[in-house]
């Protein structure tokens, strides 16, 4: 029996999958619907069954109404087949009209895209942290109004906001200038409610930090990732991709980073072997697990 027991909440989180238009690929090179596609071939082989799928914006790369119409052909089935709920987050490369009517079957509007969902009591709040025209992101007064009357009632299970511009800083200095602003705003907000976790996107690599003492947790990208030792300025790369998993225990959350891609095997063991394997000595445990693995 683990120390912590079954999770009440198990999410998928995945951010900036910059889909393009028909026939396409991404910078020339990067086929985006393959990459997303590969994740949900190994979350199928696995037999795991999230509640729901969050994705924290960047859906399309320039806002294009095929790259919608594709994203929601892959996801949706994909996501009912696992029976979760999607949930969809605007992102600074999305475009307001599109995104709504694309994916949320909305009037075409340039109207901020802030929804609450409920996941048998866990709440999430995908907040629209975009600016249209704009790489930064800011949180306008009616939003910061609008959140603070929805969090004045905790939810069952607490709160995860869900937004495309992380408030955190970051190593690569170019990325202030498409940061989120004026984040001690939405921090007044936040500090002291029932929020027990922050999922965000936009910086194509996985990293965690605290914003008004809750954790925050950045979803890499599924398209290609940023590399964080570039020789100056910014380097995107095609490697490293990732999503990541969101697990809510009653007394906290875990994030975990999952590659896209699946690397060669070293061994392989079933649940009977992992228990027999404990009754092993080192020396035992070492040969059995360097056994050429059977295909």
């Amino acid at each position: 029996m683990s120390e912590y027991g079954n999770p009440d909440h198990y999410i998928l989180h995945v951010s900036d999958t910059h889909f393009v238009g028909d026939g396409e690929l991404l910078h020339g090179k990067v086929d985006s619907d393959a990459k997303l596609g590969r994740l949900f071939e190994r979350l199928d082989r696995t037999g795991q069954r999230p509640e729901a799928i969050v994705f924290t914006g960047d859906l399309a790369d320039a806002g294009n109404p095929q790259a919608y119409v594709r994203l929601r052909e892959m996801v949706e089935p994909a996501a009912a087949k696992l029976g979760a709920k999607v949930i969809w987050v605007m992102g600074n490369h999305d475009s307001r009209p599109e995104f709504r009517a694309g994916l949320l079957d909305a009037e075409p509007t340039q109207e901020s895209v802030d929804i609450v969902h409920d996941i048998d009591g866990l709440r999430i709040i995908a907040l629209d942290s975009t600016v249209p025209g704009q790489h930064h992101g800011e949180i306008t007064d009616e939003q910061l109004d609008w959140l603070t009357d929805v969090l004045a009632t905790p939810a069952p299970h607490g709160t995860l906001l869900a937004l495309h511009h992380p408030p955190v800083p970051s190593p690569l200095a170019l990325l202030e200038y498409v940061e989120l602003r004026d984040q001690r705003r939405l921090e007044d907000v936040l500090r002291g409610t029932d929020v027990r976790g922050i999922l965000g996107g936009h910086l194509h690599y996985s990293t965690t930090c605290t914003f008004a003492d809750i954790p925050v947790s950045v979803a890499s990208a599924t398209c290609y990732t940023q590399d964080l030792f570039p020789a100056g300025g910014m380097r995107g790369q095609d490697s490293g991709q990732s999503f990541n998993l969101v697990h809510v225990y009653p007394d906290r959350v875990l994030h975990t980073v999952v590659p896209v891609e699946v690397g060669p095997t070293l061994y392989e063991m079933t649940t009977e072997q992992m228990a027999a394997v404990q009754n092993m000595t080192t020396e035992e445990a070492l040969r059995f697990m360097s056994q050429p693995v059977a295909h």
